[in-house]
């Protein structure tokens, strides 16, 4: 992992303290390779994480945090590398598969939620369920109780221009889980949020990602914040 420098991630590695992943490896990663022009974002960067593992890529800004999280969710093709996930090799799948992927066993949160401003907070959260094939009323019922888990169900009917930055967050996190994934990427979720929002959106990540473990609808995790050094 790269230090305070701002050179480009290289082999980063995770799994729990004093142990390996070894074959139990939900999502794995080895020697990428990627360039933007003439500069390097990641430089033989690779990744492992188990199932049900909460994990945080962490360095300076311009080290290639956001390309590695980019690489290992089928967004961005690396130039070279191998990334795997349930042993399939999503270097070498079609857009098509990929994008598949990200509709049901990926789940996304941005920094600044992205959501669509012309959509209700309800149906930005069922967007997802709607993409996947599922009808209007089922996928809005679900997304109700999402924002109700979420502790904003009086947002439903608001688009996110009428709600603060750390409720945006909040409907953010009820679309990433949505789909119940087995893999959220979360990129920077509490970077444009003061520090009791922030805290409140990581816990409420948190315990909505252990909920729907414990419910054995898959494994959510969230690339996002521990990461050992080499």
């Amino acid at each position: 992992m790269s230090g305070s420098t701002g050179e480009p991630m290289s082999e980063p590695r995770s799994g729990p303290p004093g142990g390996s992943t070894g074959g139990s490896a939900l999502l794995r990663a080895e020697g990428l390779h990627k360039d933007y022009g003439p500069t390097p974002a990641l430089a033989g960067a690779g990744i492992e994480v188990a199932a049900g593992e909460l994990v945080a890529i962490m360095g300076p800004s311009g080290s290639g945090k956001s390309t590695l999280l980019l690489c290992l969710a089928g967004i961005v093709r690396p130039e070279r590398g191998r990334i795997e996930y349930q042993g399939e090799e999503l270097t070498r799948s079609t857009d098509a598969r990929r994008s598949e992927l990200r509709r049901g066993d990926f789940g996304f949160l941005f920094q600044f939620a992205q959501l669509v401003p012309e959509l209700s907070n309800l149906e930005n959260v069922a967007l997802p369920l709607r993409l996947a094939g599922m009808r209007r009323r089922a996928a809005h019922a679900v997304a109700a109780e999402w924002l109700e888990r979420l502790e904003v169900p009086g947002l439903a009917g608001k688009r996110p221009g009428e709600i603060s930055g750390g409720q945006a967050q909040r409907v953010g996190v009820a679309r990433a889980l949505v789909t119940r994934p087995k893999v959220v990427f979360a990129d920077e979720p509490t970077g444009a949020l003061d520090s009791l929002n922030g805290e409140r959106v990581m816990r409420l990540l948190v315990q909505a990602a252990g909920d729907l473990r414990r419910g054995g609808a898959g494994h959510p995790r969230v690339p996002g914040r521990r990461l050992r050094r080499p």
